[in-house]
């Protein structure tokens, strides 16, 4: 059995100094958000979406250097949500303005998500481009944003993302 390629893992690694939150304030908008490691050695994004002022979404992303993919064919997030849905995003080059998406529902427990890579959509500010899924054989950029079209508070423990 292949071992999972790890893109980060919270526990092992506590430098978040390449995760940026990017908040719809390039917008106007008014959304919160945070990204920080807690005592349990896991990632933390939490903060509140508002539809005020055009805003509606809050997102962290992580400019990894280039990571080939070999093999895998799916991303593993291992989580815990607040029952929200979240999208998860992926770039093959960090200069595309366009990213690879698809939707991930939580349940409040921990979960291990598995996203196929094959069915990653290309959007870009939330209307699905006329292109083929994700089919590259690397990845640059990786993002998990909360955009639910409504007024809340969320929270996303992050323990590990991986490739399988």
């Amino acid at each position: 059995m292949l071992q999972n390629k790890v893109i980060f893992d919270f526990e092992r690694e506590l430098d978040l100094e390449d995760w940026k939150l990017v908040l719809d304030g390039v917008m106007g908008g008014l959304s919160t958000g945070d990204f920080y490691l807690n005592d349990d050695g896991y990632a933390v994004f939490e903060g509140v979406v508002s539809l005020e002022n055009n805003g509606g979404f809050s997102s962290v992303r992580y400019d990894l250097p280039k990571m080939e993919i070999g093999s895998s064919e799916f991303v593993i997030l291992k989580l815990k949500g607040d029952g929200k849905n979240y999208q998860f995003r992926v770039k093959n080059k960090d200069s595309n303005y366009y990213s690879y998406i698809i939707e991930f529902c939580t349940n409040k427990e921990w979960q291990e998500i598995k996203i196929p890579l094959d069915k990653m959509y290309p959007s870009f500010r939330g209307r699905k481009l006329n292109q083929p899924n994700f089919n590259h054989d690397h990845i640059d950029e990786i993002a998990i944003l909360i955009g639910n079209k409504k007024n809340e508070a969320f929270k996303l423990l992050i323990a590990k993302i991986e490739l399988q």
